[in-house]
């Protein structure tokens, strides 16, 4: 019985058509009261009810719920020598020129450039060899590498050469942008590079994936990268 039923039930009464005596209205003031303290004790025990439960229901909930994965802001560098093979290069700090991971990847440089003229470019390396499933992600050696779905060849972790340190010291300036360096002696091709920032988003042990942030008024270029280990 909520509070207002028992005021519309017991005040309705104090206001009779024929006269009511002084003991009368004692009598219906004193059960009022009583009533209306009634109620209040029986709601606020089932109130507390109420909380205890949906608190158990709150903490049971989470338990349940899966892990999110965590994300983080990068700066991704896709580089080559316009007949060479890509790097693909990630800094955490764009003015530290030894970077937290780097790819070489088997598909050339002008192929590349070519699969991003359509706005859309989704690369995928994954591993499925056994004797890697105890080892950290970043430091598999080998992958196989998908493009936009198709199968074109593979990717190797790459140990960073002091023609790469000097590169990525040449871009120090540089956050977002692309454009070519020049060769940095006679006989070497010019380096063709697209910078920009990455969301990093860290699926579990076994998945991670880098996804471009376009620049603020830009055309859209989606453009992402996966790392993807199977068990």
């Amino acid at each position: 019985m909520t509070i207002f039923d028992s005021l519309r039930r017991y005040l309705l009464p104090c206001f009779p058509t024929s006269t009511a005596t002084t003991a009368a209205a004692a009598t219906t003031k004193k059960r009022l009261s009583t009533s209306l303290r009634d109620d209040n004790h029986h709601q606020d025990r089932q109130h507390n009810q109420e909380e205890s439960t949906t608190t158990t229901e709150e903490t049971d909930s989470n338990d349940q719920v899966p892990p999110r994965p965590s994300k983080s802001m990068v700066t991704g560098t896709i580089y080559g020598h316009r007949r060479g093979h890509v790097c693909f290069c990630i800094q955490q700090d764009r003015l530290n020129c030894k970077p937290s991971l780097l790819f070489e990847l088997s598909i050339p440089t002008y192929v590349l450039v070519k699969e991003m003229q359509c706005g859309i470019l989704r690369i995928a390396l994954k591993c499925d060899r056994p004797d890697m499933n105890s080892c950290p992600l970043h430091s598999i050696p080998i992958w196989t590498m998908y493009c936009n779905g198709r199968k074109v060849g593979f990717a190797k972790r790459k140990r960073v050469t002091d023609k790469d340190r000097l590169m990525l010291k040449t871009m120090q300036s540089i956050s977002v942008g692309a454009g070519v360096i020049p060769a940095a002696s006679e006989g070497e091709g010019e380096i063709i590079y697209m910078r920009a920032s990455y969301e990093r988003v860290v699926g579990n042990a076994d998945s991670e994936s880098f996804h471009l942030i376009n620049p603020d008024n830009c055309p859209g270029q989606e453009l992402s990268v996966f790392l993807l280990r199977s068990r």
